[in-house]
């Protein structure tokens, strides 16, 4: 296991991979001063993150693979389908999903993605258009999303109907 520590605009993460995927992208909850790994997946993550916030990338293209249910696995890759600068509700979520009784079970799947922004569960908000949880604290969340408004141009962000 390779792990790197990266300063963003939102504070530091924690990138750790494998010898063949990047396994996780979170907020690093203490501040770190271990040494960033040296490996090409944590380089190669290090420089999609920097071009997205510098507004210059708005797709990953990384090999991943996070543990997770069947279920929680089919949840991320709905949420790779959100495009940037997009938002979409939990409600809407699980009609594309097919189940619309799974709200709850499909916020608690997106709560558990270990791949921050690159699995953009910071994209899906309430019905209503308000800011719901985010393991990355809500402050966080609508600054990702201003961000993306920003550089797709559309000034305000808006729930996509």
């Amino acid at each position: 296991m390779y792990t790197a520590h990266h300063l963003t605009p939102l504070g530091t993460v924690q990138i750790t991979a494998d010898d063949e995927f990047i396994t996780s992208v979170i907020i690093d909850p203490v501040k770190s001063d271990a040494p960033t790994g040296d490996h090409s997946l944590l380089k190669l993550a290090i420089k999609q993150l920097d071009e997205y916030f510098s507004g210059d990338r708005k797709v990953f293209d990384l090999p991943l693979q996070q543990p997770g249910t069947i279920f929680q696995q089919d949840v991320w890759q709905h949420l790779l389908q959100i495009g940037y600068g997009k938002t979409i509700s939990y409600a809407q979520l699980s009609k594309q999903m097919e189940n619309p009784l799974a709200i709850r079970a499909i916020a608690a799947a997106n709560g558990k993605n270990k791949l921050w922004i690159i699995v953009p569960c910071h994209r899906v908000i309430g019905s209503d258009g308000s800011l719901t949880g985010y393991a990355g604290g809500l402050r966080r969340k609508q600054w990702l999303l201003e961000h993306e408004a920003q550089v797709c141009g559309q000034g305000q962000v808006k729930l996509a109907l």
